[in-house]
């Protein structure tokens, strides 16, 4: 399957819900299939908080697959064959979008002087992608975890842009829950001496701080039964404890794997920046305080799916919505699906979730 890697210079500056604006904005993203002639099969695939653009394709940095490979391609759920899809690296992030490693005006990193953007940020540049691409209505919005924030926010606020919306293992607000664990990996970041209020471009980054965010998420990512499942009390490469503070446990092994492996290819300014949008969001508030409100009048059909052993969005986040969506007289459709991954159920083989897509998509 052929991927298109591109970068596009949005027209004019990006208003910013904090009340600044980017002056000047590109957007990095892939594309997959073509597009027909009256521009009407295009999906748009929104990424979660640590993904990026490369969603089938190999990851330039790691040289991993694409974060939905399964998912993506010809004959899949999400068939290439018969759709256009686009994936863009949200703004904020460090794939190519503009960002806080970025350039600004004087010729040197934003690192901190990037403004603080919400989700709803980051779908204004998605919406100034599909201008530029000359693609007015999509066949559909998709999006997991932070990719499903930003599917609910582009329906609320721009209903005639996707006549479908599918929103997977996701929520209309940041929970205190929520909130306190990226504040953890806030923390971590910011007190690693190497972060240097952001100012570390060109030399060393705060990799160790980073790492321990990482490693601080991914406990939310996981359930304790796939946990236990895979590591249990099971020691790494050895027979019997240490007594010090080595990776006795295979779990402890697992965790510093993550963290490491994160810092080859993410920038910690961005994991701030993107981790307070998350933060922010909250679809009621933009509209007056009443979720339902923020669907009022849409003529879009939604699908919302949720995991059982999802803990860090878990099913009653999704009842919130389809209730609000309900209430505003939507179409909508909910399954909660039984897997034992925990949030990252939507990125692994699910064979119930591939059917789910596949007839919600059409």
């Amino acid at each position: 399957m052929n991927a298109h890697s591109q970068t596009l210079t949005l027209p004019g500056p990006l208003l910013l819900d904090g009340g600044g604006e980017l002056a000047r904005v590109e957007v990095a993203y892939e594309t997959y299939g073509d597009l027909n002639a009256d521009r009407s099969n295009a999906i748009l695939l929104c990424h979660a908080l640590t993904g990026d653009q490369y969603v089938a394709s190999a990851h330039p940095i790691t040289g991993k697959p694409g974060w939905w490979e399964r998912m993506v391609g010809p004959g899949k759920p999400i068939d290439t064959a018969r759709f256009h899809v686009i994936c863009a690296n949200v703004i904020g992030s460090c794939m190519g979008s503009t960002g806080p490693a970025s350039e600004a005006s004087d010729g040197s990193a934003y690192a901190m002087r990037f403004p603080v953007i919400t989700i709803r940020d980051m779908v204004r540049a998605h919406v100034g992608l599909l201008d530029a691409l000359g693609i007015g209505t999509l066949h559909a919005v998709v999006g997991g975890s932070m990719g499903g924030m930003q599917a609910l926010s582009l329906a609320a606020n721009w209903p005639e842009r996707a006549s479908r919306v599918l929103v997977i293992a996701s929520t209309s607000r940041h929970s205190a829950q929520n909130i306190a664990f990226h504040e953890l990996g806030r923390q971590a970041i910011m007190a690693d001496p190497r972060w240097n209020d952001g100012n570390y471009y060109g030399g060393e980054a705060p990799d160790n701080g980073l790492a321990v965010a990482r490693m601080a998420a991914h406990i939310t990512y996981l359930s304790e039964e796939a946990l236990t499942e895979k590591f249990g009390r099971n020691l790494q490469d050895r027979e019997a404890k240490s007594f010090g503070f080595d990776a006795d446990f295979q779990v402890e092994s697992y965790l510093r794997y993550q963290g490491s492996g994160f810092t080859r290819r993410f920038d910690a300014n961005s994991y701030l920046y993107i981790t307070r949008a998350m933060d922010y969001f909250d679809l009621a508030e933009e509209h007056g305080g009443k979720l339902a409100d923020a669907f009022a009048g849409t003529a879009s059909r939604f699908c919302l799916v949720s995991f059982d052993s999802d803990w860090l969005y878990p099913t009653s986040e999704s009842r919130h919505v389809v209730h609000a969506l309900n209430a505003a007289g939507a179409a909508v459709s909910f399954v909660e699906l039984s897997a034992p991954h925990g949030h990252d159920s939507f990125l692994l083989d699910v064979p119930a979730l591939d059917r789910v897509i596949g007839g919600f998509l059409g």
